[in-house]
């Protein structure tokens, strides 16, 4: 085991000189060690940010897919259509450019710089006892000229900040010399553990008010995530715990101006285009969209009631009645018979 421990150490010395020469240069600049390790942070956040941007918007795209996941995995139950079911899912996150690893990008990135900023403030603070029985300081990795350097030996490897030694931890309690003085250590812990909660409630609470239902791997991740990193909080060093604390709240920052200007919308795809349109190369000719002009709705045809069929024998074919005879006048002769 120590084989391996020196064989890393000996590919990752480069990166301690580079970090401990950074950190140096910021001590330099403003001579307090938390002030160093907060500038060193902002810097190493700066170099994660796209990474931290493009992490969120595939945990929030894989929130976004969670009920067509269900559906395949109603679809395909069973062992026997286990391999069915991942290459219909796989299928699924490379048509909506979802890469289902990238939520723990940021984590898995923060695992190396944790182990150098370890292994620096480890190196900062190396003594050694003498055969005499007297402590002496001996920091690694930062050059002997800096303005750290001197206060380091001064100090006898003693990361002072705020009366507190930011090289201890905060097991074993005796190493403080009281529970009173080993209490900021554990409020250190306390308050990284809530940050990552807090993220975390962050990023939960936005799929919420998009009515978007939150995957039940990703949620048991989140749980027990913090949990898994409580512990390591109480066996590293106070400095690596105050760049957890403060990296944490950076990715705060940028996740809620991500909500705010719409960068993290989980409409979009990896092309950061809307889900199923895709960039016209700029060779490709646009064509302008054509008017749609809307045509008046037809009224519906009145039915005339059909005409009665003239008969053939019309008004002038028809012909006219014979006049009645008109009574001829009476003789003379038969009106006076008719008086008598």
């Amino acid at each position: 085991m120590h084989k391996i421990t020196h064989f890393v150490g000996g590919i990752f010395q480069p990166i301690f000189h580079l970090v401990a020469w950074m950190l140096a240069f910021l001590y330099g600049l403003i001579p307090n060690y938390a002030i160093a390790i907060a500038l060193l942070t902002v810097i190493i956040m700066g170099l994660l940010t796209p990474f931290t941007v493009k992490s969120t918007r595939s945990m929030i795209a894989m929130q976004r897919l969670s009920p067509e996941i269900k559906k395949l995995q109603q679809k395909y139950k069973g062992p026997e259509n286990r391999q069915t079911l991942n290459d219909e899912m796989m299928k699924l996150y490379k048509e909506e450019g979802v890469n289902p690893l990238g939520g723990c990008l940021p984590v898995l990135l923060q695992a190396p710089f944790l182990f150098i900023l370890y292994s620096v403030i480890k190196g900062l603070a190396f003594t050694v006892t003498t055969k005499a029985g007297v402590i002496t300081s001996q920091p690694r990795y930062i050059p002997h000229s800096s303005k750290m350097y001197e206060n380091l030996i001064h100090s006898v490897g003693h990361i002072n900040v705020w009366g507190m030694d930011l090289s201890l931890r905060p097991f074993p309690i005796s190493s403080h010399g009281s529970t009173l003085a080993a209490i900021p250590f554990f409020v250190f812990v306390v308050v990284a553990v809530g940050f990552q909660y807090f993220q975390m409630a962050q990023m939960n609470n936005l799929s919420r008010k998009r009515g978007q239902a939150l995957p039940s791997q990703q949620l048991m991740m989140q749980r027990v995530l913090p949990i898994v990193f409580a512990y390591f909080y109480l066996v590293i060093p106070a400095a690596v715990v105050l760049y957890m604390i403060i990296s944490t709240g950076i990715r705060i920052i940028t996740q809620d101006m991500m909500f705010r200007t719409g960068v993290s919308n989980p409409n979009k795809g990896a092309n950061g285009l809307p889900v199923g349109e895709r960039e016209i190369p700029a060779s490709e000719p646009i064509e302008a969209p054509s008017e749609v002009v809307e045509k008046p709705k037809a009224k519906p045809p009145t039915v005339k009631p059909a005409n009665k069929p003239r008969s053939n024998n019309s008004s002038k074919s028809q012909p006219r009645p014979a006049p009645k005879p008109q009574s001829q006048p009476r003789s003379k002769a038969k009106r006076k018979r008719k008086a008598r």
